[in-house]
């Protein structure tokens, strides 16, 4: 089990760097088309999908490190409010449900990306990108997210970390304490 988590651990951190590294991309991209544009009076044919695809690919594929580092938006008023128990229950309802939507959705993605590769697809651009290649981000960013799910469950259910990432005593004004001291650094 801790091999597991550990495996998926590093697979999230290596999409983060990759979902990084598209987002670089697409501002070079940017930037290229400035300069061709502006410069050369140059048509600017394949970048605006590469910028486009860029980002897609970045959102799929990075939303596993996202999870991992519980960088998304999270309402935690009611778990602050909720006893241990409750919040316990609670966070494991929102995996399992979270799980479930992002199994399906991996599912009905790589169906899609399988119809898109099997029958040659292409964008309808001048470029003419081959689908499958920028559509291959969706399987893996969402494989990756389920697994990261997973790993987070697992955590959850053997107590290797606390619901909502919370102590089992901390309480609402702890927490905001904690959050402010956080984001203002050594402040007095």
């Amino acid at each position: 089990m801790d091999a597991y988590i550990r495996a998926v651990a590093f697979l999230s951190r290596v999409a983060g760097v990759a979902a990084a590294l598209l987002i670089g991309l697409a501002v070079v991209m940017i930037c290229d088309m400035v300069i061709e544009r502006y410069f050369f009076s140059a048509a600017t044919i394949w970048q605006i999908d590469v910028v486009t695809y860029s980002i897609v690919a970045a959102t799929f594929v990075g939303s596993a490190y996202v999870l991992m580092t519980k960088g998304h938006v999270n309402v935690e008023i009611l778990p602050l409010y909720l006893g241990p128990n409750a919040r316990y229950w609670l966070a494991l309802f929102t995996i399992v449900l979270s799980l479930s939507f992002c199994l399906v959705l991996w599912i009905l993605c790589t169906q899609y990306w399988l119809e898109a590769w099997s029958e040659g697809w292409h964008s309808n651009t001048v470029w003419r990108a081959r689908l499958w290649i920028p559509y291959l981000a969706m399987p893996v960013g969402l494989g990756l997210l389920v697994m990261q799910y997973i790993a987070d469950l697992m955590c959850l259910v053997t107590g290797r970390a606390p619901p909502f990432g919370l102590k089992p005593k901390e309480d609402a004004e702890e927490f905001a304490r904690a959050q402010a001291k956080q984001a203002l650094g050594d402040v007095p």
